[in-house]
């Protein structure tokens, strides 16, 4: 077998691809689809608390898996939280930290969370921040007291994005659900 160095073919131009289980993948699978993150055509911004937003991007029940971007639009906290799964997040804009760590998350910066990490998101920066994420398992929020306050979960964040939704006419986009 020859070592790939780049992808084999530059013709931009359907391959019909041999894979022996084509059949179920197309009558099982929910395929694959487009968000658009840039405007509120796919998903509105739906308040969370005072100064923050978020734009729900996918659900997924199975997994307990959910994507979104969070907008921050200010300097500004998002209160203490412990991770009960992984995160990926990505800084679109603005930058952000943890009051934990000693390092700032700038436009492009990778953020990884491990299960098990509470932190405190806080962004001091003008704009504020937009962080696009990809979290997976629930999510336990604390008072200033260590009190817990909520759990969010993929749960949690569908009834956030369907009640905005149901309150202020927007219809439910399918294309959200995995």
């Amino acid at each position: 077998m020859a070592v790939m160095t780049a992808p084999p073919s530059s013709k931009a131009a359907i391959v019909d691809v041999p894979f022996a289980h084509k059949e179920l993948v197309a009558r099982l699978s929910p395929g694959g689809r487009y968000i658009d993150a840039q405007s509120d055509v796919d998903s509105p911004w739906v308040p969370f608390g005072d100064n923050a937003a978020i734009k729900h991007l996918a659900f997924d029940v199975r997994q307990n898996l959910f994507s979104n971007i969070l907008w921050v639009k200010g300097p500004g906290v998002i209160g203490t939280h412990l991770h009960r799964g992984t995160i990926t997040m990505v800084c679109l804009e603005g930058s952000v930290r943890y009051l934990e760590y000693d390092w700032v998350a700038s436009p492009g910066g990778l953020i990884l969370e491990v299960p098990g990490e509470s932190h405190t998101l806080v962004t001091e920066h003008p704009q504020g921040t937009k962080l696009f994420g990809w979290m997976q398992g629930p999510i336990d929020f604390f008072d200033e007291h260590g009190v817990l306050v909520d759990t969010a979960d993929v749960w949690w964040y569908i009834n956030h994005y369907e009640t905005y939704c149901r309150d202020n006419g927007i219809a439910i986009n399918p294309k959200l659900y995995l």
